[in-house]
């Protein structure tokens, strides 16, 4: 009894180390910031995720820690402008982002423009990677077909991207593992899954990576590792 005990402990640590304890709502506020990043450290989660506004505060109640901070970028539509994106992803790391998730531009996409999209993406990796950043790109599969969850792959392939996320969290639908287990037959290696969007319990966040994503976005966080909230 002990042992098992003691597997579910090391689990649950395990888990919590793959969460990125998010709070996206339009209408959080600086208490809720100071909240989400109290229980990061309390539970020893691996990273939050908040808006734009809300990355420099973080940055100060982090102070010290190893937990990443990171923040979105054309979110959550994706169809802002490239320009935008690229300031977006600046002032984010500026303020003290370790790590950008930028929404495809899936207007473009739908359209066929893929020369649109690849420069979308292209143009806010590089902004990441030369300030030693990583960077995620939603792909929003809730919108797409195989084929075009493929096409999507490829162009992050080409972009060098760190990450394919799944979803804003904002679709129909969020993170599946029929998704993720094709993100994962699709990407090399070298580029991770980031599986977010209607995660709210610890048997399908478990399903889910092991379906291939390495990193969990969830606002559930608390439940999915087993803590009762108040």
């Amino acid at each position: 009894m002990t042992n098992e005990m003691e597997m579910n402990v090391e689990e649950m640590i395990e888990l919590a180390a793959s969460i990125e304890h998010t709070n996206l709502q339009p209408n959080a506020t600086k208490e809720d910031i100071i909240k989400l990043c109290d229980e990061a450290k309390g539970y020893h989660f691996y990273g939050i995720c908040v808006s734009p506004y809300f990355v420099q505060l973080a940055k100060k109640e982090l102070t010290g820690t190893a937990i990443k901070i990171v923040s979105v970028v054309g979110f959550p539509l994706g169809y802002s402008t490239v320009a935008a994106k690229v300031e977006e992803a600046k002032k984010a790391i500026i303020s003290g982002a370790d790590e950008v998730d930028m929404v495809l531009n899936i207007n473009a996409f739908k359209s066929g423009d893929y020369a649109t999209v690849q420069n979308d993406i292209q143009a806010v990796t590089t902004v990441c990677h030369l300030q030693n950043k990583q960077v995620k790109v939603i792909i929003e599969t809730a919108y797409l077909t195989p084929e075009e969850i493929d096409k999507a792959c490829r162009i992050c392939i080409d972009c060098e991207v760190d990450y394919v996320k799944t979803s804003t969290g904002y679709a129909p639908q969020g993170a599946t593992v029929e998704a993720v287990k094709l993100l994962r037959s699709i990407l090399p290696a070298k580029i991770k899954i980031k599986a977010s969007g209607g995660i709210k319990t610890h048997d399908f966040a478990v399903e889910l990576m092991k379906a291939g994503a390495t990193k969990i976005g969830t606002s559930s966080s608390l439940n999915i590792i087993g803590v009762e909230q108040q």
